[in-house]
């Protein structure tokens, strides 16, 4: 969703970034993989965003066609947003339609939002529990909603933005730092009116010092670690 995306993977690929570019729509999936083409640090993830749910929810029909084919999906989740309440019901359904699918393939990596909606959230995974590895994607609940979230075995990405509030640094120093990602949250999250781009990440690394308590040139290995075992485990 980048204006440029060929000049991003192009950058972004020569500078050995890994990302998951996650779409939005099951029909945004193949377009995106032969955009990323035969790159071996980039992956696509399946999706269908909940707030695209209300219009587009006959697609999770596609999104179980393609699911075979891949290890990654997201973006999935739920909103409860006030906009989106009168269709919580249907994202609920729909969420927990996918996560049964991701059951009956193969365990899978899983970026969810949760916006408005974490205990929503863990409730379809207990209903799912062998769906995979959940990822919440930029929490954003209550301390207490995070505790039931490490207690269900939750990872977390964080982004730059995040970590500008004094509540998101706090959410983050009481997340498992053994399982801790990053993200941009890009095109979307903005510095400056202009885009995050995937290297941008490394804007996170300083606060993380601060947090975990460790030399800033010791972060990337940090995350590096939580990256293989979570590919891994």
């Amino acid at each position: 969703l980048y204006p440029n995306p060929k000049s991003i993977i192009e950058e972004a690929d020569a500078r050995g970034v890994y990302i998951l570019a996650v779409t939005t729509t099951p029909k945004a999936w193949t377009g995106t993989r032969k955009l990323i083409g035969s790159r071996k640090r980039i992956r696509v993830g399946l999706g269908l965003h909940p707030e695209l749910v209300p219009e587009r929810h006959s697609e999770v029909a596609l999104l179980e066609h393609f699911l075979p084919g891949t290890r990654y999906v997201g973006e999935i989740g739920l909103d409860g947003s006030s906009h989106m309440r009168g269709s919580f019901d249907l994202q609920e359904r729909v969420l927990l339609r996918i996560l049964k699918a991701c059951e009956a393939d193969e365990k899978k990596i899983i970026s969810l939002h949760s916006r408005r909606a974490v205990n929503g959230v863990i409730d379809a995974l207990s209903g799912a529990p062998a769906a995979g590895r959940p990822i919440l994607h930029w929490f954003s609940g209550s301390f207490s909603e995070l505790d039931r979230a490490i207690s269900a075995g939750c990872w977390f990405s964080i982004g730059p933005l995040m970590l500008k509030s004094s509540k998101g640094r706090k959410l983050v120093e009481l997340m498992p730092a053994e399982r801790v990602i990053t993200e941009t949250d890009a095109p979307f999250a903005q510095v400056a009116g202009s885009p995050l781009m995937p290297w941008d990440v490394k804007l996170t690394y300083p606060t993380l010092a601060e947090i975990w308590q460790c030399r800033v040139d010791e972060i990337s290995k940090k995350l590096s670690r939580n990256l293989k075992a979570l590919l891994d485990d």
